[in-house]
């Protein structure tokens, strides 16, 4: 059975997950292990786990998204997508954005100019604008 504090930053993290990324886990908990597994669609898993262990709540959601993403890029990089999440807005496509604590809040951020980009677990949805300006455009006759 996982702990509330870690089951909490899961979630919080999931919601950046779930907003961002084109592939999406299974989450399962597993008896022999204190955290969960996440399960990519070509079936390979990857433990997920924070201890509270008295460390400031950002830091343990910090820490919770070092390991997702990490899931996250390999579960991209499985399906044979670009191998970045979350994608940082001022450079699309070159660099996933950063976990780290800011001020006593849990943020991402751009790690070529350091700056905030948002508070973990409150990406925006991908706009499905950017998304089609990834497809080829259709010729116009």
């Amino acid at each position: 059975m996982i702990g509330e504090e870690f089951a909490g930053a899961l979630s919080v993290v999931l919601r950046d997950l779930r907003a961002q990324c084109s592939v999406q886990p299974e989450v399962r908990e597993d008896e022999e292990y204190p955290g969960v597994i996440l399960y990519a669609p070509d079936g390979s898993g990857q433990g997920v786990y924070g201890e509270p262990d008295g460390r400031p709540a950002a830091a343990l959601l910090v820490a919770v998204a070092d390991q997702v993403q990490d899931w996250a890029v390999e579960a991209l990089w499985g399906q044979g997508e670009p191998a970045v999440w979350p994608h940082c807005p001022a450079h699309p496509g070159g660099h996933p954005l950063t976990a780290t604590v800011v001020g006593g809040a849990a943020v991402w951020v751009c790690p070529a100019s350091g700056r905030p980009v948002g508070h973990i677990g409150g990406l925006p949805p991908a706009d499905v604008a950017d998304v089609a300006d990834l497809a080829p455009t259709p010729r116009t006759r």
